[in-house]
């Protein structure tokens, strides 16, 4: 991200996300700003808190999307969940501090992935040899040369002259015998070896199978993960991982291809040669510093009025997400991680209750906000035909497995826009997700039936559009279930 300008970054965003520019602005200049942060003096940035994002609109108009593809943008680590899945201390759920144990776990696996890359082409010669050894058991050891030999030469060392003196000849005719034969079965088997290793590299042995062992390393856990857990499945897991860690590593053996077996013996080396606490103080310090967690259906935990029941426990879960957002520390695993400057993206339709909502103190946490448009049939048209991976280009190119060829006229875009802006008015507005429905309806006969296509270039436009969607988009009460 140090080499990204928040207007690359919206110029990056643009090419799957129609619209909202807003939004995009505003996560743009957040994470331009956390790069900046970085580079001031330790005493400045300490000072320098996040400045949250809340995102407001309605469903389907790309406010998951930004954070997705967002995630692919930035090397920071990155999580996304949603708020409905926890619950208040004392409620039988997730607890909200285990959003940053899974944070933590998202930086320590992408720095391992790191290092492991940056060592992979190093562990080439000792998998190479592995692969051998289960290819050629016993291949490569090699044989002690005359050892019986001299040990019976050197081993007696309080024998009289003698004994000495006619000991060398001893040996010098037991050597004629037995030196060569070793030497000849080494040579034999040291050819065989460089045979199979000149194979082994050319690829003609990828689909022989071999037997290997599989071991299962015994998880290390810290007694503070086990009491971190406050909820029955993050104590299941703790129960797990210290049956495990007593059980110790087990390990059984398998079958696998050559090729399948270079996977598993690559990633074991891998394993052997990083230094997993180094990857965990990397991982931590990543988090805490860069770190950005996506909070989604924020609004579903909001209370509007007095209610007691189940809005109790929402905004308990409020009450919770409050210091995790403000900043506290969070027992790991891995260390103890501080979220004071960890970056929160919130999002919601606030469609029944409003921002307004949300307890003071969790507002005042998220001091951006972000209104993002409805979609029109403009924007569906753009939805349908210009983000780098479009809808109409994900079905031409399902299609294209079958050997059909689909063609979209101007006038079929055009049709299914306006189609998916009036079902939208009409009904409930789902955004873009509309145009999924339509789409699956105009192309149903097609994709049932496209063996028996095979070969041929069917034409979409507007009238085949009007065909297949004319009883269902007259009939409002049918469009309201169907569309």
């Amino acid at each position: 991200m140090d080499d990204l300008t928040p207007r690359q970054i919206v110029e990056k965003l643009d090419q799957y996300v129609i619209g909202q520019h807003k939004a995009k602005r505003a996560v743009a200049v957040a994470l331009r700003n956390r790069a900046r942060r970085l580079k001031l003096p330790e005493d400045i940035r300490d000072e320098i808190a996040p400045k949250n994002i809340l995102m407001i609109g309605p469903t389907g108009v790309g406010k998951t999307e930004i954070a997705r593809r967002l995630a692919k943008l930035c090397n920071a680590p990155f999580l996304k969940v949603e708020a409905t899945k926890y619950t208040e201390v004392g409620y039988v759920g997730r607890d909200v501090e285990s959003m940053i144990r899974d944070l933590m776990a998202v930086g320590y696996n992408d720095v391992k992935s790191e290092m492991q890359d940056s060592m992979r082409e190093k562990c080439g010669p000792k998998v190479e040899e592995k692969l051998l050894d289960l290819l050629l058991p016993g291949s490569g050891k090699k044989p002690a040369k005359g050892s019986s030999v001299l040990g019976s030469i050197f081993g007696n060392k309080n024998s009289n002259a003698t004994e000495n003196s006619s000991a060398p000849a001893a040996a010098s005719e037991q050597d004629k015998v037995l030196v060569p034969a070793e030497e000849k079965a080494s040579d034999s088997t040291s050819a065989t070896r460089e045979k199979f290793r000149q194979m082994l590299r050319e690829g003609k042995l990828e689909d022989r199978e071999v037997e290997i062992e599989i071991s299962r390393k015994a998880p290390t856990i810290s007694g503070m993960e086990i009491i971190a857990g406050g909820n029955m499945e993050d104590l299941e897991n703790g129960i797990q991982n210290l049956t495990a860690m007593f059980g110790g590593g087990r390990s059984h053996r398998r079958t696998v291809t050559v090729n399948e077996a270079r996977r598993i013996l690559t990633e074991e080396v891998l394993d052997g040669m990083v230094d997993h606490d180094k990857i965990a103080d990397i991982a931590k310090n990543r988090v805490e510093q860069s770190g950005i967690i996506f909070i989604d259906e924020i609004d579903k935990i909001a209370v509007k009025g007095e209610h007691g029941g189940q809005d109790v426990s929402r905004e308990g879960v409020q009450r919770d997400i409050l210091p995790i957002v403000e900043g506290s520390n969070v027992n790991t695993k891995w260390g103890v991680v501080d979220t004071t400057h960890i970056l929160f993206i919130a999002a919601g339709a606030f469609s029944v209750a409003a921002p307004s909502d949300l307890i003071p103190e969790l507002q005042g946490r998220f001091p951006l906000r972000v209104e993002l448009e409805s979609l029109n049939k403009d924007d569906f048209k753009r939805i349908l035909t210009e983000p780098k991976n479009s809808l109409t280009f994900q079905y031409t190119a399902l299609l294209s497995t079958e050997g059909v060829t689909i063609k979209f006229t101007d006038d079929a875009i055009e049709r299914m826009s306006v189609l998916g802006e009036e079902v939208n008015s009409k009904s409930e507005n789902i955004g873009a997700r509309r145009l999924h429905t339509i789409m699956e309806k105009v192309l149903d006969e097609i994709s049932f039936s496209a063996d028996e296509h095979k070969g041929e270039t069917i034409s979409i436009d507007a009238s085949y559009v009007d065909e297949k969607l004319k009883d269902i988009s007259q009939n409002q009460d049918l469009s309201r279930y169907i569309l």
